[in-house]
């Protein structure tokens, strides 16, 4: 992939800049980064392993006079693996938080914290301590119910805060199996694969990893009470962040275009490269299988509806023959459900979204990129869908509205409709260009909101990051439109950056990405990616992500996914519109 004119200048411009910053920089023992006297945190990281620079423990510290300070290191790593982290504790990286004008003696590195490491430390007024430092392998005290299923098929809403789970049914449940997925290296009791009587309730206690916290948790059928509207930002949760080639997934140097859908409670994850999607649990993010594609060939991208059916379709070239394909179930191959002759002279299928119900009411769009160093492009497909029959399908060009955008992952961008029909505009946002825009059904620019903030700013949109993945859903009688900035240069700021927005109304008002009144929920986070490279690296590799959101065919729940492959970040979040 190439770099564009403002990238490379970026690059050039900040490497002039580490350059200077080094060559003015004195060595001491530890940078001071608390106000507060005294050492207030220890960080361990791998030193070493396929885990390495990870962080591994965090101890903090409130007691300013403490000497003796143990690293609490998690027993597994992954969290949620079988691998025992152990063996790596005699080569362990500690980073310490002190008060200015401290120092540790001598400065830490890279520590056996199975053994009592002794430093000097010296205070702001000049005294010097012996201190300690070690580590102890604990195991977690997390223990939950992720999610819950009886065996003729309702699937449970957790109400975690009320340590509730309810089975939204009419059906007799007096005497029923069920099969029920808890935090990793825990147990359940009593087995919930005997059979209960759900009717009137049954308890279920969950003891953690480490044996020493029970939590008990009710299972009852019945409908859980819900808001009018919307979803409850209160239950806003992160389920996991995995690093995808730590699970398999490519490698940061793998030419890879990630797109996303959510089907039969998986999460399922496509390439581009023709090859089966891989699905993942949808809580939890464990693997569990791959699609059979049949005559399906999912170099484009894929996408999923409001009504539990998912869309592939392949990159059709100039003259090609562009096709989608359609499945229900993750065990039925995809089925041909629309195709045509791209007559257009730029390639379509990079990206593909889908907003309503293939079965009653929807809108599929799907972007023509531009091609780098030969053209842009302004135009996307609109395929209106009722009673799962197409009625319209029509190339909508931006380029009057002067709107346009480059090819490629990085450079490109999606399309996501306001609504089912096609009368309510769309929602687009590319890097060239950085701002988030709705444009009216006339093409005319309904409202935009900049992304370009001062340097100073807690999170916007610039040159490092790629803000062209969007996705818009309705939930809870309300609609939903979310903007994933990922990351081009993991290692300057600001990071990977999430936005969802209330389109309920279509418009965006406001002036910022990051702080319109529609805004929802927002994070702005350099620990939610795993991936760091060497600050002036230049090494460009393909800067591809996607997000989705997806709401629970129950409709308790929305769930939201964002997959960075520069950055190595795969997130998932669930809110729930349950009222408490």
């Amino acid at each position: 992939m190439e770099l564009s004119v403002m990238r490379k200048s970026f690059i050039i411009l900040m490497g002039v800049a580490f350059s200077l910053l080094c060559a003015c920089h004195e060595p001491e023992y530890v940078a001071p980064t608390a106000m507060r006297q005294g050492i207030t945190s220890l960080t361990a990281y791998f030193a070493e392993g396929p885990y390495a620079e990870k962080e591994w423990g965090r101890l903090e510290i409130d007691d300013p006079d403490q000497s003796e300070f143990v690293i609490p290191l998690s027993y597994y790593y992954p969290a949620d693996s079988e691998e025992k982290a152990g063996k790596y504790q005699i080569a362990v990286r500690v980073k310490a938080s002190i008060g200015d004008n401290c120092k540790i003696n001598p400065p830490l590195g890279i520590l056996d914290l199975t053994e009592e490491n002794v430093f000097d430390f010296t205070g702001p007024d000049g005294t010097t301590r012996k201190i300690t430092i070690t580590g102890k392998l604990v195991k977690s005290s997390v223990c939950r119910i992720l999610s819950f299923r009886t065996a003729d098929g309702t699937v449970g809403v957790v109400d975690e805060p009320g340590l509730k789970v309810w089975l939204p049914t009419d059906n007799d449940l007096s005497n029923v199996t069920a099969q029920a997925v808890i935090s990793s290296h825990t147990s359940i009791s009593p087995d919930p694969a005997s059979a209960a009587n759900y009717n009137s309730g049954t308890e279920f206690t969950i003891t953690s990893e480490d044996g020493e916290t029970k939590v008990t948790y009710t299972v009852v059928r019945g409908y859980p009470p819900t808001l009018d509207y919307g979803y409850s930002t209160a239950s806003m949760e992160q389920m996991f962040n995995i690093e995808p080639r730590a699970i398999g997934l490519p490698d940061i140097a793998e030419p890879v275009n990630v797109s996303m859908a959510v089907l039969d409670g998986m999460l399922v994850v496509n390439f581009a490269t023709g090859d089966a999607p891989c699905y993942y649990h949808q809580v939890t993010g464990a693997s569990v299988g791959s699609l059979p594609l049949g005559d399906a060939v999912p170099t484009g991208s894929i996408a999923s509806d409001e009504g539990g059916n998912m869309l592939l379709c392949d990159l059709a070239q100039p003259t090609e023959t562009f096709s989608i394909w359609k499945t229900s179930s993750l065990s039925a191959a995809p089925a041909l459900f629309h195709s045509f002759v791209n007559d257009q002279d730029v390639p379509v299928g990079g990206a593909m979204k889908v907003i309503g119900n293939l079965d009653t009411e929807a809108v599929i769009t799907v972007v023509y990129d531009g091609i780098p160093g030969v053209t842009s492009s302004g135009r996307f497909r609109a395929i209106h869908v009722v009673g799962g029959a197409i009625v319209d399908d029509q190339i909508i060009n931006l380029l009057g509205s002067g709107l346009s955008w480059g090819g490629g992952a990085a450079n490109g961008t999606c399309v996501a409709a306001a609504s089912p029909t096609m009368n309510d505009g769309w929602y687009t946002c590319y890097y060239s260009d950085n701002r988030l825009y709705w444009v009216k059904k006339d093409l005319s620019i309904g409202s935009s909101l900049n992304g370009m903030g001062p340097n100073n700013e807690q999170m916007y949109l610039n040159g490092n990051v790629d803000a062209n993945n969007l996705d818009s859903k309705r939930f809870n009688n309300a609609s939903y439109m979310v903007l994933f900035a990922s990351t081009h240069f993991p290692s300057w700021w600001p990071g990977p950056q999430l936005y969802v927005y209330d389109i309920s109304s279509f418009t965006l008002p406001g002036t910022n990405v990051w702080d319109s009144t529609a805004l929802t929920f927002s994070i702005d986070n350099n620990n939610m990616y795993n991936l760091q490279h060497e600050k002036g690296a230049t090494t460009e590799y393909t800067a591809s992500g996607d997000v989705i959101l997806a709401p629970s065919p129950d409709g308790y729940k929305l769930y939201l996914y964002c997959y960075d492959h520069y950055a190595q970040m795969l997130v998932g979040f669930s809110v729930d519109c349950l009222k408490r």
